[in-house]
């Protein structure tokens, strides 16, 4: 019975791509960044091959490896959650998705607020907890939607709990998920809900609803075999909801590893596809180097349980989606390539496949391990990887 864990470390960069210029992101490091904290340690992870990997120098690499590990390189346009996820299931994407760095139009927002019947407040590139900082009062006094962006491509609406019930704040997102395209396609509406009393709290109840791909992933090539597509965190929202045979949203990084050691546990065949955020979220977003550092380090601490979880035909698979350095005076996600290393009793120990010139190479690999037709636009390097047993 054939299993995939593919786990995607948010944001977890290795190191600019020769384009960051263009976007912004020259000197960007994530893993360097957080590598220079006293609180980073990633034995674990070292021992597979991380710092094996083309470029990766922050600290020592293994003699003998005990995975197979790779550079991966985004072709696609752009250095979001959206597309990067999208590449690694196999589309590469030639345009970017749309970005408002002066705010929406009046004419999305008119719209917007006809079908609400609620105001607008901020509607500009804002940090999330600055945001209801600055605006969090006046909508509680006015019951205003607090609407802003960001440098990705996001259409974001935060609302305290007690002014606009959560399930009323997914209708708005709802809604503006409709409003949102053509020229206004964003790649994600976010519900931003918060409570307390101010200064604001960011509750975990947080729900993105997803631009849908614009072609056939390797999660819909997976259900169509019949076989299982698992999601973890954000996964389900961020295909919005396409190819999914199972999902669990999770509060953090701690509860997506324990959804993924108990799914572990079940009889399936497919694919576990789990999305831990909190380095993004939490720790890039804000520059907050030491806690994006504790974040690996309990990451590589639970490592060997997910090690210990898989069975005899399954293959592990950890990578990220885009960069989001925490040293740079930007808050935004970064141009970088993503590290990808892989393990289990089927993979080659010490492969160093180099530099890869897609994500969508993990899906044309995942698809030809679990003997799933689908056309992507990535190269399968299963090959190079597969250990072969008598």
């Amino acid at each position: 019975m054939k299993r995939v864990f593919l786990i995607v470390l948010d944001s977890v960069g290795i190191g600019e791509m020769p384009d960051a210029s263009l976007y912004g992101d020259e000197g960007s490091n994530t893993i360097a960044a957080a590598a220079a904290s006293p609180y980073f340690s990633m034995p674990n992870m070292q021992k597979l091959g991380f710092f094996n990997i083309d470029g990766v120098t922050c600290r020592s690499s293994e003699n003998s490896p005990k995975g197979a590990y790779a550079r991966m390189t985004e072709r696609s346009k752009g250095k979001d959650t959206t597309i990067g996820h999208w590449e690694i299931a196999g589309i590469i994407s030639e345009r970017p998705l749309p970005t408002f760095p002066d705010g929406f139009p009046d004419e999305l927002l008119d719209a917007f607020r006809r079908e609400t019947g609620r105001g607008v407040l901020c509607n500009r590139p804002y940090s999330g907890t600055d945001v209801i900082r600055d605006y969090g009062r006046e909508h509680v006094k006015t019951g205003d939607l607090i609407v802003y962006t960001s440098a990705d491509s996001v259409f974001q609406i935060a609302a305290h709990e007690q002014v606009v019930p959560v399930p009323e704040l997914y209708r708005y997102c709802e809604t503006a998920r409709r409003l949102c395209a053509g020229p206004y396609g964003v790649g994600r509406v976010i519900a931003r809900p918060f409570e307390g009393e101010w200064p604001y709290t960011r509750t975990s109840r947080r729900h993105d609803y997803s631009l849908e791909p614009p072609a056939d992933t390797m999660l819909d090539y997976i259900k169509k075999a019949g076989k299982d597509v698992l999601a973890v965190g954000k996964i389900n929202d961020i295909f919005a909801g396409r190819g999914v045979t199972d999902m669990v949203r999770t509060a953090g990084n701690a509860e997506g590893i324990d959804r993924t050691l108990e799914w572990a546990k079940r009889d399936f065949e497919g694919l576990c596809f789990t999305n831990l955020v909190d380095y993004d979220m939490l720790y890039g977003h804000r520059n907050d180097v030491d806690g994006y550092a504790k974040a690996l380090t309990y990451f590589d601490e639970r490592l060997p349980e997910i090690l210990d979880a898989l069975g005899d035909e399954d293959i592990l698979f950890i990578t990220a989606d885009h960069g989001c350095d925490p040293s740079t005076p930007s808050t935004d996600h970064s141009r970088e390539y993503t590290p990808l290393v892989m393990a289990g009793k089927p993979v080659k120990e010490g492969v160093n496949l180099g530099t890869r010139q897609s994500f969508a190479d993990i899906a044309a690999t995942i698809l030809e391990y679990l003997d799933v037709p689908g056309a992507t636009q990535g190269e399968s390097f299963l090959d190079r990887i597969l250990r072969q047993f008598s």
